[in-house]
């Protein structure tokens, strides 16, 4: 009697396992799509915006020349910082730069500069907008309004947008940040899916059963 129990304990606890393991996959598949469908507009999108915009890499020499605070939906048509991105903004520091292309770190004082654009909108990030703790748009307008106007400061570019100014950018951390919310949730599915299929999918045993013919039997 023992001996009858045994392997019906062994093949109970493996289809035990094999259902939780199923659930689990199912769970990471289904969350993966929804997390893949979440990092489109937050990261995907903005990423690969920011790459088309081809920023310069290396930081050249911005001078605020004016800060507006407004309130108001009909004010705040545009803003240079906004905690939250899905939202519109009844709140908004407007601030107004010139630039030159003269990398910052060869920035003089006593040089005479001919700034290349004048009076355009900075923006804190290529999307003009982020969430705590990373993005505090009190801190952004301390550290480049108010009374900092007039002093330079590093900024990038757009060479495909001239008129587009950020005061954050990185090409590596924008494209690493890409590859990640693209890859991670996909090779998830992927994975569980496969599984899964392999599983329960009577094709996919057919398919693999096929070959072991070209074995020799023991």
């Amino acid at each position: 009697m023992s001996e009858d129990k045994k392997p019906l304990t062994l093949i109970s606890i493996a289809e035990t396992a094999k259902f939780y393991t199923s659930l689990c996959l199912g769970i990471t598949a289904f969350i993966s799509v929804f997390a893949f469908l979440f990092l489109i507009p937050f990261i995907v999108d903005p990423a690969i915006t920011s790459l088309m915009a081809d920023y310069e890499p290396e930081p050249v020499t911005c001078v605020g020349t004016q800060h507006v605070y407004a309130e108001g939906l009909t004010n705040c048509s545009w803003a240079s910082c906004r905690e939250g991105c899905t939202r519109e903004a009844t709140r908004c520091h407007q601030i107004y730069v010139n630039y030159s292309k003269i990398p910052f770190r060869d920035w003089k004082p006593a040089l005479n500069v001919q700034w290349d654009v004048v009076d355009t909108r900075f923006l804190i990030n290529a999307e003009g907008c982020g969430y705590p703790p990373s993005v505090n748009c009190t801190e952004f307008a301390r550290q480049y309004g108010y009374s900092t106007a007039g002093t330079p400061f590093p900024c990038y570019y757009s060479r495909v947008y001239p008129d587009i100014v950020v005061a954050r950018y990185s090409w590596d951390e924008t494209l690493k940040h890409l590859i990640l919310s693209i890859t991670i949730p996909n090779l998830l599915f992927a994975a569980s899916v496969g599984v899964l299929s392999y599983w329960y999918c009577p094709g996919c045993g057919k398919t693999c059963n096929k070959y072991m013919h070209h074995f020799p039997a023991e």
